[in-house]
């Protein structure tokens, strides 16, 4: 029994012997081995062994590229006013064994470093500087940053400014000049705007005033053409129809007979008046109308009657010649009815004839 639970002594001895002096390491970690407290060796990733009870891994130092994002940071520029600035670092380990034994905590150094160098940079600016150059902030923080912690076994990649927030009331003036000034460019862009409008919209009521007139003119042009023209064709057409008239009367060498029978057919007309409600005729009308004959006879240079052929009277030259034979025989036809009605019985005078009588 006494035996077994040796065994069982030793079992477990060996055991936690070998579990003591196996050690993983994963990768992209390193280990440091101390002996007796003292700086023994750097295990790399994988499986190794070390001595139980005497050595031990104290450190396990992460070799990845780490992100550090450090809280709001009050600094104080050079026109005394404070802004709060987050910054984020990009750093590395480059040696374990710097890292573990030269610095006691590198990341809290990180920090405190940026924070120092964060205060210096931004010192030597203004408000419109630091809010504008986050470009040089990153230069100067990375340049001291890397000289720096260099010694510690630690290399910065790079330094990020991840916002800047000034105080309240600057914040509050700064958005209230900004909106100003779009104020403003909106105004010169709107008054520039309408300046190009009313340019154009002048342009275009000239051109069309320009192009009005001009139509206008042409179309005062074309009219009064057209006018002059119809008047000289209407004044041809009635010189024409007088003379047409005129040389018909002559050639029919008209009588008294041919008067009175017009003064009768004028009479119905002259009844057509709402005043004359009474119309008496006398019973002298033939002698009258002899009488009224004879005096237009008279008056017009109509002799009674006439002997030898007609004397045709010269209207001088006409344009256009009117040539109609059509009206002429129409002339004709009407002057002998007109006769025939006058001297009903008797054969009607022809043209070149004399009147009966």
């Amino acid at each position: 029994m006494i035996l077994l639970v040796l065994l069982a002594l030793v079992l477990l001895f060996v055991i936690t012997i070998v579990a003591k002096s196996i050690r993983v390491i994963p990768q992209a970690y390193t280990g440091i081995v101390e002996r007796f407290g003292k700086y023994k060796e750097t295990l790399p990733a994988g499986l190794n062994f070390v001595v139980p009870f005497i050595d031990k891994v104290h450190y396990v130092i992460d070799l990845r590229e780490q992100v550090v994002s450090f809280p709001p940071q009050a600094a104080i520029t050079e026109d005394n006013l404070t802004v709060d600035i987050d910054t984020v670092i990009y750093f590395q380990v480059t040696d374990p064994i710097a890292a573990t034994y030269e610095i006691s905590n590198y990341i809290q150094a990180i920090e405190q470093l940026t924070m120092t160098t964060l205060r210096n940079v931004v010192g030597g600016m203004d408000l419109e500087q630091t809010l504008t150059s986050r470009e040089s902030i990153n230069s100067g923080l990375s340049a001291v940053l890397d000289e720096t912690t260099g010694r510690w076994g630690i290399k910065v990649k790079r330094v990020e400014i991840k916002g800047i927030e000034p105080p309240p009331s600057i914040k509050d003036a700064m958005e209230k000049q900004m909106r100003a000034e779009r104020d403003k460019r909106a105004f010169i862009l709107t008054a520039e705007g309408q300046r190009q409008s009313a340019i154009l919209t002048a342009e275009g009521n000239k051109q069309s005033a320009i192009l009005n007139a001009e139509g206008e003119r042409e179309s005062q042009i074309l009219r009064a053409q057209a006018d002059r023209e119809a008047q000289i064709l209407r004044a041809q057409g009635e010189g024409q129809a007088i003379q047409t008239v005129f040389q018909a009367i002559h050639d029919g060498r008209p009588d008294q007979s041919l008067l009175a029978y017009q003064y009768l057919q004028m009479m119905p007309k002259i009844a057509e008046g709402d005043a004359n409600k009474v119309w008496v005729i006398p019973s002298e009308i033939t002698k009258a109308l002899e009488g009224l004959g004879s005096s237009i006879h008279e008056v017009a240079g109509i002799p009674r009657t006439t002997s030898g052929p007609a004397k045709r009277v010269d209207m001088g030259p006409s344009e256009p010649a009117v040539t109609d034979t059509g009206t002429s025989a129409a002339v004709q036809q009407a002057i002998a009815e007109a006769e025939s009605a006058a001297r009903p019985g008797q054969p009607p005078t022809g043209p070149g004839q004399p009147p009966a009588e």
